[in-house]
This record gives C-alpha cells, structure tokens and sequence, in this order.
C-alpha cells in the first residue's frame, strides 16, 4: 500500500499537491559503475535515481521531473562518444537516451555542457523528447535580456492537467527557467570566444520572469545550476541562487554545481538559508548531490480561486540512492530500473573496452591517497606530461628561454566524492581507464607567464587548503574540508616548504585574506630563491589559465600558448612515447618543521597500502575517520 504525503491526503476540493523532482550534475552516470576503478559502486546513477522517482509518481497524482545540468560530461561514457565514437547527425547519446527513457520534463545545462564544443551540444540535445531552457546564454546580446539571442529558449511554460483532492482536474500552467554559471564563457573560452557569451545569473531573471507571468505561468521554478552561496548579488557571481530566491515572482529553486546536498547541514550558517526547513529566503529548494547520487524532491500544496494559483504549503527533501552505515559500508537503498539500464547497454559494452585499452606501463603504483600532504605520483606524471608537451611546442618562440614550470592539482582525493574517491593504479599496464582517473576533465593545455611574484601568491593560493596549525598542539585538523583538492596546485620546477603555522593569504574561493601572509619559504629555482621580478612559463590548463579557481597570475591575461590538445590526450601521448614511466615523486615541497606538533589527515582506506612507501613525512595510522575515511597523524 502506498503511503500518501501529508499534502495528499489532506488535500481539497481546489487544492492540488504537486511534485517536483530534481536530479543535477549527473556527469554521465547513468549506471552505478566506476569505469576508472573498472567495478560496479552503489552510490551513483540514473538506473538508480530513476527508481525513486518511479516510487514517487506512485505517490503523487501530480509529478514533474527536471534536469539541472552538467549531464553530458564526466565520466569515459561521455569521453568515448564525444572522442570515440563522435555524434552524427541523428545519434542519441546515450545520457539523453536514458533521460528519455526515465521521462524528464524539462531540463536546463550546466558549464560542462560546453565542453565538447557548441556543435557537440547541439547535436546531443536534438534527440531529447523533453525541452532544455537557458536565459543567461547568449549569442547575440540586446539592449537587455529580453532582446538577446539565447542560445537555447531561456523558459519554457508547461501546460499541465492536474488532479486536486476532490479529484476533479485543473489547468496548471509551470514555467521553466534555466541559468548557467557566467564562467562557462571564460572555462571553455577555445569553444565559445566569438559564439556565446553569458549573461549575470540575476539580470537575466529579473527581465525574464516578468515575461513568463505575462505569458500564463501559474507557478515559475528556476533550474538553477549555480551553487548555494554568497546572500549578496555581485555581477556575475558564480553561486548566485540565495540572491536568485529573492527575485520576485519565482516560487521555487533547483540548485546544483556544487555537488553537495540541501536540505541538510552543508550550508549552515549561510545568510537565507533554512537547511532544515529546506528553504533560501522562505522559498523551497532543493540541490541532489551529484551523479545520480540523490533525487531532490519539492512537495507543493498548491489552492486555485479566481481562476489563479497560490502555494499554501511547501516542503523539501534529497532522497539518497545509497546509504554510509556506522561501519563505513555502503548499503543501496534502491535497485535498477532495468529499462533504463537497457537504454545504454551497448555504450557501456564499447565504453569498458575503450578504457581497458593498454597505452603504456608504469613501474611504480599511481595513487592520489597523500596528494594533499606529500609529493604525489599522480600529480607528478601529471606536471611531467605538461612540461613534456609545452616545452615542444614553445620551441624556437620567444618564450623557449623561460625557466618552464608545471602546475597540476589532485582531482580525485576523497573530500565530498567519499573515501572511495582516489586514484589508484597498480604497476603495470596503463590503459586509457586509467588515464582518465588521473585527468578527469576535458581541459586543454596552455601556458602562461608569470613573475616570481604571481608564482609565489600561485602557491600560496593552493596552499589555503591548510588550516592554521598551532605549533606545539596535538592532533590539529589538517585539511579545510570546503577547500576543493583541485584547486590544490603543485609546481614542478621548483622547491618550496608551506609554514603552516602562518595564516592563509587567501580563502577557499581565492579572495584576499591577509595581504601580508606569508605560508610559502624557501621558494627556488635550481637551488637560488626565485627572484619576485624574474619571469618564468608555467605549464597548466584552460580552467585554470583562463581563470578557474582565482589564481594569481592565471586570469585569462597572462597566457601565451593555448594548445589544442587535451591535457589527457597529452598525457596518453607521453606514456606511449616513455613506453614506461616512473611516477616517483621528488619531494620538491613539504611542510615546513613544527617540533612537537601533530595534525591529523583523513584519506581513503586503501592508503594503508602505500603507507611504507612515503618519505620524508613521519606519518602514522590514528584509527577510523567519519564517512568511511582513514585518519592519520603526521608528526610535523
């Protein structure tokens, strides 16, 4: 027996409990498997999502199911059809064709969206049988919004039969519509210069929501991909959706980017938001994780008088696939929806094949399990392949006598991605699985030049993934968990030692803490102290070249060579040239001696491997860490 929602059940004549499921930055998971660790997992995928919200529509007479971007990129899936296998005129992808089959209603698209191409994304998006809306994408801007040239319709109204207590039916009219973090523009400038350009997140809704209540709509719900946070609007802010709430005439907010959960305690403290009540500024919202990992789900009692619609009850809730019990074991809450399991079958046969192809050896296991604290093998190859790559092609240019450095972060180092998260690649054969565990993302190369000063506040910028290390405590937090470990970037090049009793220059998000900080010393090239006036190339990607993450010296101004080739292309070329590499780190960084000092440092349990391994760093277990982690103690 189904057990009806309190809405439901308490509905009347002239009151309607609508429905509205979410899920976001699905990243081509449309199956709970890992093509990196080759296994199948319980914590993501649609065929698993799918089922919840097939239990929820036996719930509701009255149901609607949207998208809120970054589906079409993220995992080998994507990478085999956009490099492999390519989009004709008149394929399905494969993440469409699963969202198809699951039923969406409407969609809208994230960054990643981008990052194939324009051409790319048109021809995915064809064989969707549902709309996909985006306001702040333009490729032509007006005088104001409303006379831009969207890229993709910026709202869609759908008109919908709905069912209210006394059962009788009623027209409800929702409208739809989409929003894009303005970065896009900037993170895939080689596919978008001159094509696209983006629009602030709150002047594309403050034109067209008026528009939509001209048009009909009873009810307006932003599929917001950009994230929960700042309460004050500043142009072109990336995480607008708390000022996006206070824009008259929306009456409900999808939120995604971030990869994290709402309702629930990830944004408490912030300024307009309820995480318990599931609300920003007293409207519901919800944000589903990522890959598939949670369904967002907005409850509406929903009363009609005068022929117009008020909400008069809201809730909101993110139900998991997958559950983490006490004992760090995931548990799946849910099975597969074998159709939607079926709608891939065959991509997924090609996909496996495609990542167990053999393109080289390695003699040493690659691992991400202490990219955070130590020098890392997998950075290392990463920097190597770069410095490899852009020292050919700056060759017989004026730039070929710079000192040439290469910075590179660790992707998958546990964090909000849980203690499975960790590149972990076994001596022996590499294939192109492997090699895209250590790049996960489509970026290409650049360069840019720098001074020893930009290089040093570079440093400093990765190093406020520290917290402040009281010296002579014990047992201090290391790691400042709302610090992503990929915006945690190693030089090659040059050697340096982080002081962390020293407070950070710089926050999570790259704004300016403490103009006089210094936590980075003995900075050196080749064994003298790096000159703040001399210049050197350093050797990254277009995220970060073009301004991703708000790096000193990497602003979109300073690049001198922008590649066409992927950073993981570039990487598979250069482990096919070595035949053989040896991943083995140099130490040129490390922390600088805190006598009588001890942090504690959580990674995934499959370090104890490697434990051995490590030097220079005085590192021991210290027992279990929450969510399934591992937590060690360094002596510094």
């Amino acid at each position: 027996m189904i057990a009806l929602h309190p809405f439901s059940a308490r509905a009347q004549a002239g009151q309607a409990h609508l429905r509205i499921m979410e899920t976001t930055d699905l990243h081509v998971h449309v199956l709970p498997y890992d093509y990196y660790a080759d296994r199948p997992v319980d914590t993501v995928g649609l065929s698993r999502t799918a089922a919840l919200v097939r239990a929820i529509r036996a719930e509701a007479t009255n149901a609607l199911l949207v998208d809120n971007g970054d589906f079409l990129q993220g995992n080998p899936m994507g990478d085999y059809i956009a490099y492999e296998r390519g989009m004709r005129e008149g394929d399905l992808h494969p993440v469409i064709a699963a969202m198809n089959t699951v039923g969406f209603d409407a969609a809208t698209l994230g960054n990643h969206e981008f990052n194939y191409g324009l051409d790319f994304l048109m021809k995915s998006l064809a064989g969707a049988r549902f709309p996909f809306v985006s306001a702040n994408v333009v490729t032509r801007e007006g005088a104001d919004p409303t006379r831009d040239e969207t890229l993709l319709r910026p709202y869609v109204i759908l008109d919908r039969r709905v069912i209210d207590g006394a059962g009788r039916p009623h027209r409800l009219r929702v409208g739809m519509i989409g929003f894009v973090p303005p970065q896009t523009v900037t993170w895939d400038r080689r596919h978008l210069e001159g094509r696209v350009r983006a629009r602030d997140i709150l002047a594309a809704a403050r034109a067209w929501v008026p528009r939509m209540k001209e048009e009909g709509a009873d009810i307006i719900v932003a599929l917001s991909h950009s994230g929960i946070g700042p309460a004050t609007h500043a142009e072109g802010m990336e995480n607008a959706s708390v000022p996006l709430a206070r824009v008259e005439g929306i009456d409900a907010l999808m939120t995604g980017h971030q990869h994290l959960v709402f309702p629930g305690d990830a944004f408490a403290g912030v300024a307009g938001v309820d995480c318990a009540a599931g609300t920003i500024h007293g409207k519901p919202a919800v944000m589903g994780g990522a890959w598939g990992s949670h369904l967002g789900v907005i409850d509406l009692l929903l009363e009609t008088s005068g022929g117009e619609w008020r909400i008069v009850g809201h809730e909101a809730a993110a139900r998991p696939i997958a559950r983490r019990d006490g004992d760090g074991r995931v548990r799946a809450l849910v099975g597969d929806v074998p159709e939607v399991v079926a709608s891939v079958r065959e991509v997924h046969a090609a996909t496996l094949a495609y990542v167990r192809r053999p393109v080289g050896r390695t003699s040493a296991p690659l691992h991400s399990y202490f990219a955070l604290v130590a020098g890392d093998p997998s950075v290392r190859i990463v920097n190597r392949a770069q410095a490899w790559y852009v020292a050919e092609m700056l060759k017989g240019t004026a730039h070929a006598a710079l000192p040439l450095l290469s910075a590179a972060a660790p992707f998958k180092a546990g964090g909000r991605g849980g203690p499975e998260h960790y590149t972990d690649v076994p001596a022996g054969d590499i294939a192109i699985g492997n090699v895209a565990d250590l790049y996960l993302y489509p970026n290409t190369v650049r360069a840019v030049r720098v001074t020893g000063a930009e290089l040093a506040d570079w440093l400093e910028r990765s190093a406020g993934i520290f917290r402040r290390i009281v010296p002579g405590g014990r047992d201090q937090i290391l790691i400042d968990p709302d610090f992503p470990s990929y915006n945690f970037d190693v030089i090659d090049g040059v050697t340096y030692r982080i002081d962390l009793s020293r407070p950070p220059k710089f926050g999570p998000g790259g704004e300016l803490l403490d103009p006089a900080a210094r936590r980075i010393v003995d900075l050196s090239y080749q064994g003298r102290p790096v000159d703040p006036a001399e210049e050197f190339v350093i050797a990254t990607n277009s995220y970060r070249a073009g301004g991703g993450g708000d790096f000193p010296g990497a602003k979109g101004d300073t690049i001198i060579l922008e590649a066409p080739d992927t950073n993981r292309d570039v990487l598979v070329r250069y482990i096919v040239a070595q035949g053989t590499i040896d991943p083995a780190a140099d130490g040129n960084w490390s922390f600088a001696p805190l006598p009588g000092t001890t942090v504690l440092f959580d990674t995934g349990p499959g370090a104890l491997r490697y434990l051995a391994d490590l030097r220079g760093l005085a590192i021991e277990p210290a027992g279990e860490a929450p969510g399934g982690f591992a937590r060690f103690r360094i002596a510094l």
